[in-house]
């Protein structure tokens, strides 16, 4: 039977959940929507009158959907070029999902869907399901064909994977800013021992070129292999102008919840590059470079109102 109104509006309500739910679990935007596409396609062949409650079922859909596709995304990353980092999503992207408790706001920060990729499907599933978007651990297991008490198990146990013994430092937009202005005058200085105080001592530096651009396969770590890189970075060069195919502007912004440094060359995103801030200083700088990955960025920014850049490369 075809879809009525009413079925087609219970689905388009529950849209905005289910999109923030798969981008936490996938790292992915484009590969988000396409699990939300095929979630309303089994909604749509469904018996929706013998459907008791539509979230609960669209949720077990969607969740059962992006755990296959997690299970195929490890194959396909074994044949990546270089390191695979999640797609950053910029400020007041509705695919961030809620961000009213701390809790919320970390688990979508780019450190964390980083850190995430350590899990297992069912790991990652259980994590978010409960600690973005508070489900029970009863529904939870009712989702993954699991017990309840299995449930909280795999969640005590993605925690301590999640967490690695530094403590993130939440701020708001403004402190973000200055962050980034900061990180920005030091890397412009011509003198690294300004990084290097701003950075914790075992800080790293990784990107992810997707093999269309270039970025090292290998992470820089510690403050000072950081530094001197960032200072190279950051030296405008015809070669770099080449690459992005343009004259890089440098913005400060936020993405997922993080400080993060916004090049754009032609009106495109051409990188992001995200500072993880702790008590202990910068821990981590990512860029993501893969066009393919920044594409919704550059959609994002096309619609915003981000004044004048910080630099110019």
């Amino acid at each position: 039977m075809p879809l009525t109104a009413d079925d087609v509006d219970r689905f388009e309500v529950s849209r905005p959940r289910l999109e923030a739910i798969a981008y936490r679990l996938l790292g992915s935007a484009d590969e988000a929507q396409d699990a939300v596409q095929e979630t309303f396609l089994r909604w749509q062949a469904a018996d929706t009158d013998r459907v008791e409650v539509p979230e609960a079922w669209l949720t077990k859909v969607l969740t059962n959907l992006c755990l296959n596709q997690l299970a195929s995304a490890r194959v396909r990353r074994e044949t990546y070029v270089g390191r695979w980092l999640p797609e950053p999503l910029l400020a007041g992207d509705p695919m961030l999902g809620p961000a009213d408790t701390a809790e919320q706001r970390e688990s979508v920060s780019y450190a964390v869907l980083t850190l995430m990729e350590r899990l297992s499907p069912n790991e990652r599933a259980v994590y978010v399901l409960r600690e973005a978007f508070d489900y029970p651990h009863r529904e939870i297991g009712d989702i993954l064909d699991i017990t309840e008490a299995a449930s909280q198990q795999i969640f005590h146990r993605a925690k301590k994977h999640v967490a690695y013994g530094k403590a993130r430092t939440e701020i708001d937009e403004a402190a973000a800013r200055r962050v980034v202005e900061e990180f920005l005058a030091a890397a412009t200085s011509g003198r690294t021992d300004e990084l290097v105080r701003l950075l914790s001592k075992d800080a790293i530096s990784i990107g992810d070129g997707g093999g269309k651009v270039p970025a090292r396969t290998k992470a820089f770590e510690g403050a000072v292999a950081v530094a001197k890189f960032v200072w190279g970075l950051f030296k405008p060069a015809e070669t770099k102008r080449a690459i992005v195919g343009g004259t890089p502007e440098i913005y400060a912004w936020t993405a997922n919840g993080e400080p993060a440094i916004v090049a754009v060359a032609e009106g495109r995103v051409v990188a992001i590059m995200c500072l993880e801030v702790t008590a202990e200083g910068i821990a981590a700088c990512r860029t993501q470079a893969n066009p393919d990955k920044l594409e919704r960025a550059t959609g994002q920014w096309a619609a915003a109102d981000h004044g004048e850049p910080l630099l110019v490369m």
